[in-house]
């Protein structure tokens, strides 16, 4: 305590006014990166930078330090060369004034987003529309946000039915939820190299699971073929869904563990349990 209290007795305005700059400069770049998976690069390469300064640090390492003060400015060049286009998306986004991306993690409303879901896939199965639905968890997905057209509006089973309606402009892709907002449809997802549970699946399946090996997304998939409902995860996907089933996955995926044990069990329109997936 007595340690603290005294650097905070050395601090003047310009030292003050030095760490405020440098903290701003370090959010204002993560700022930019926001929703993108250089986030992920950029939080290993200050890990990274971290543990070699702690090194350097070490007194006696005369030629590791000449290497480090050689090297951080080649380290710079390539950190901005990988991160161009998110660091190019990102200063046009300032250059728009965009708005921050509202998330919640509000359990009502991650109910009504999930119920949403589910009953926009059991409409679109009944009638043989195919469907590719992510949902954004950690891992941003601006990337691919930015390959669509953006739509930013609330989840509704039928803003979901309309866009998937066959024959529409946006119906050609996948859309994607970020929070409680429907951010953007007609997306184009990387495709998985093949699906192990069944080769047989097409280009939907493929995407759906793709960028699911990608990401930490989900994705929910509606064949047009044959109706069936089916849940890409990791890279893993689970078919033959029914409404219920998919509302439960959904629940344990997406809510805290305690909340998703709470409801799996009783739903508001009184159904309880799900029937098992087959496989």
């Amino acid at each position: 305590m007595a340690n603290v209290l005294w650097l905070l007795s050395k601090l003047d305005m310009r030292n003050l006014l030095d760490i405020l700059l440098v903290a701003g400069v370090i959010y204002g770049l993560l700022w930019l990166l926001r929703g993108t998976q250089a986030v992920q690069l950029l939080r290993g390469v200050i890990l990274l930078a971290l543990v070699i300064a702690s090194i350097g640090s070490i007194a006696g390492l005369t030629a590791f330090n000449w290497l480090l003060s050689n090297g951080s400015q080649a380290l710079a060049v390539v950190v901005a060369v990988i991160l161009q286009p998110e660091l190019r998306r990102g200063l046009e986004r300032l250059g728009r004034a965009g708005g921050f991306a509202r998330l919640t993690g509000r359990e009502d409303v991650l109910d009504s987003v999930i119920n949403q879901i589910a009953t926009a896939c059991r409409r679109l199965a009944e009638r043989r529309q195919g469907a590719l639905i992510v949902i954004e968890r950690e891992t941003g997905l601006q990337d691919y946000m930015d390959t669509g057209v953006e739509i930013d509006s609330r989840v509704t089973a039928e803003l979901l039915q309309t866009i998937f309606f066959p024959n529409t402009a946006l119906h050609d892709g996948a859309v994607i939820v970020r929070g409680e907002r429907l951010v953007a449809a007609a997306c184009v997802l990387p495709l998985a190299e093949s699906i192990p549970s069944d080769t047989h699946l097409g280009t939907r399946h493929r995407a759906g699971v793709g960028i699911t090996e990608q990401t930490d997304a989900i994705a929910v998939i509606v064949s047009e073929e044959t109706g069936i409902i089916s849940l890409a995860r990791n890279g893993r996907i689970v078919r033959h869904l029914d409404e219920q089933a998919l509302l439960v996955l959904l629940q344990h995926l997406l809510q805290p563990e305690p909340a998703a044990y709470r409801r799996t069990g009783t739903r508001k329109n009184g159904a309880r349990g799900a029937k098992p997936a087959k496989s």
